[in-house]
């Protein structure tokens, strides 16, 4: 129901079954650490929302966004990233994950569209071939790449 805000997963199978149970045709799967939560993600998951009719948000978990990130990172635990994603009315589901890539999650639910933003290129996104090999389709969306986390955060930080 809208308003309402969406599930939060930590496993697959649960996510299948709220698709299903939503009956979701056309799931699109947009992942990212999303630390902090800024403009461009929102502009990068309606995007993504819009090549389907059913958005999961893959939520990379602390440890993982630490590697990716840095150190210093994140500075919102995945439980707050979590339900800010969770309340945006274009995200159906929310997924914490803990690897350093979707791979796993491309092959365990199989979506219609992996969407990414214009930080990537088709090509360029480390799990194409992944899709390919399953038959998902690979997209770009969102608007050109003039927002990033870590300006967000020296700004923040009075270094920016």
């Amino acid at each position: 129901m809208k308003g309402e805000p969406a599930p939060i997963f930590t496993d697959s199978d649960g996510v299948r079954a709220h698709a299903s149970a939503r009956g979701a045709t056309r799931a699109v799967l947009a992942n990212g650490c999303f630390d902090p939560l800024h403009v461009g993600h929102v502009r990068y998951l309606s995007g993504a929302a819009a090549c389907g009719d059913y958005l999961v948000v893959a939520l990379n978990d602390d440890a993982s966004a630490r590697r990716l990130k840095g150190a210093d990172r994140p500075v919102l635990t995945q439980g707050d990233r979590a339900r800010l994603l969770a309340a945006m009315t274009v995200v159906d589901a929310v997924l914490v994950f803990s690897t350093d890539d979707v791979t796993g999650i491309l092959e365990a639910l199989r979506p219609a569209v992996h969407a990414k933003g214009t930080d990537y290129t088709v090509d360029g996104v480390p799990e194409v071939e992944t899709s390919r090999r399953l038959g998902v389709e690979t997209v770009i969306v969102g608007d050109p790449k003039t927002h990033a986390s870590r300006e967000v955060l020296a700004r923040v930080r009075g270094r920016g």
